[in-house]
């Protein structure tokens, strides 16, 4: 199935697409690549939608500006969008595999049983599937409209720990098979 698909089906049904994410990725010889380029993909996204704010365009522009002011000025913004685009591509990953690795090893700590692995796949297509409503608060950022911009804000949070934690315990404590 589509990726974009399955970003739309993770906010009815997470669990049932990182299910079918996992059982893609267990007949896959490389299981961490895929997990890799959502992530990859998805903090693109955010870096993209980040662009409004970083040139100047957006309401938090000028909270940005006043924090990267420096004794010669404001920082030039070929350099805040190379700062924050090395912070999402090469930062965050080790932070978020960090976390993915963490999170695997406390909901071992509860008795699960699911594989490293999945348990990233899990937090990596949940930041690939919040990525559009980044891209929102964006395009929010951009029309000034400060309200706007803060309930988007919920929502990114709520849809990110939604599809991420429905994805953690289908990773770590999947449903057990009938048999037959």
């Amino acid at each position: 199935m589509a990726v974009t698909t399955n970003i739309l089906r993770s906010y009815r049904a997470p669990r049932s697409v990182i299910r079918a994410l996992i059982a893609a990725n267990r007949g896959d010889e490389r299981p961490e690549a895929r997990g890799f380029i959502y992530l990859l993909a998805g903090l693109l996204l955010i870096f993209i939608s980040q662009i409004p704010d970083l040139v100047g365009a957006g309401t938090t522009s000028l909270a940005l500006t006043q924090d990267m002011v420096g004794e010669d000025g404001p920082a030039p913004t070929d350099a805040r969008l190379a700062i924050t685009l090395f912070s999402w591509l090469f930062v965050w990953p080790l932070i978020l595999y960090l976390f993915g690795g963490l999170t695997h090893l406390l909901a071992k700590g509860f008795g699960g049983r699911g594989q490293g692995v999945d348990a990233r796949l899990a937090l990596f297509w949940a930041v690939l599937a919040v990525s559009p409503l980044f891209l929102l608060r964006g395009m929010a950022s951009v029309s000034q409209a400060g309200s706007l911009v803060m309930v988007v804000n919920y929502a990114i949070a709520a849809g990110f720990l939604w599809i991420w934690l429905s994805g953690l315990i289908e990773a770590e404590f999947p449903a057990r098979e009938k048999s037959e």
